[in-house]
């Protein structure tokens, strides 16, 4: 076994890490983004940064500081970034059988999004078991650190930024989307998986086009999820793939 094998397997938290470094380009631009507006909304840099450090939630800390800035009462406020955020009920199942024994577990979902997951579900059971907490340890822990430093640059210098790269201000709001879309598009090779996503996307729309864009998120994804585990697509007989 080479000398690099052997330091992989003796430290999987660095490849945990190498293997999360793609995400970083989608992370960091939407961290940016949100700092940003946080700061446009009345928050203070180390207000944002605390926000990222400690809720961690992506999409809903855009809403989040949204609803504040627009004097939404706090029950409000919790109920819909809760709600926005129960999609990770449906991660649980998928990833509790491959997590182990390890103690660690509870403390590292704090570090679990929709990219880690992502990530998480295709490496994981590639490892022995020994190696998975390391592995996901390295590769959210590398997420979350450039998400929240992301932020604080954001907050402190995000002005400055789009007042000297003007463009910066309407490429940024589109990070997010695009991040999402790196991580749906290699689905979309198979049918099961393509008729699902197909569904979530049309009731998303419905829902925007209806005036209820935040209340569309969770109900596209329960369509979505129904649909998956409902609708069996039958298997080409050359080369198909209906899963």
């Amino acid at each position: 076994m080479s000398l690099q094998a052997t330091s992989t397997l003796a430290r999987p938290w660095l490849t945990g890490m190498r293997e999360a470094i793609p995400l970083l380009g989608g992370y960091v631009p939407v961290a940016v983004s949100f700092g940003l507006i946080a700061v446009q909304s009345g928050f203070g840099p180390w207000e944002a940064t605390l926000i990222s450090l400690l809720i961690y939630a992506g999409a809903s800390q855009f809403l989040f500081v949204g609803m504040v800035a627009g004097g939404a009462p706090l029950w409000l406020v919790v109920a819909m970034t809760l709600l926005i955020n129960v999609r990770h009920v449906v991660y649980a199942p998928n990833l509790a059988p491959m997590l182990g024994q390890s103690r660690r577990w509870p403390w590292l979902m704090h570090g679990l999004t929709d990219q880690v997951f992502a990530v998480a579900l295709h490496r994981l059971p590639q490892l022995p078991e020994a190696q998975r907490p390391g592995w996901f340890t390295g590769a959210a822990g590398l997420a979350w650190v450039s998400w929240v430093a992301g932020t604080l640059l954001g907050a402190v210098a995000g002005d400055w930024l789009v007042s000297r790269w003007p463009l910066l201000g309407q490429v940024l709001p589109f990070a997010l989307p695009a991040l999402f879309l790196a991580l749906l598009a290699p689905r979309f090779t198979s049918r099961r998986w393509s008729l699902a996503l197909a569904v979530s996307i049309g009731v998303a729309m419905l829902c925007t086009l209806a005036g209820h864009a935040n209340l569309g998120i969770p109900v596209a994804a329960a369509c979505g999820a129904l649909c998956f585990y409902a609708v069996r697509v039958p298997t080409p007989r050359q080369g198909g793939d209906d899963e």
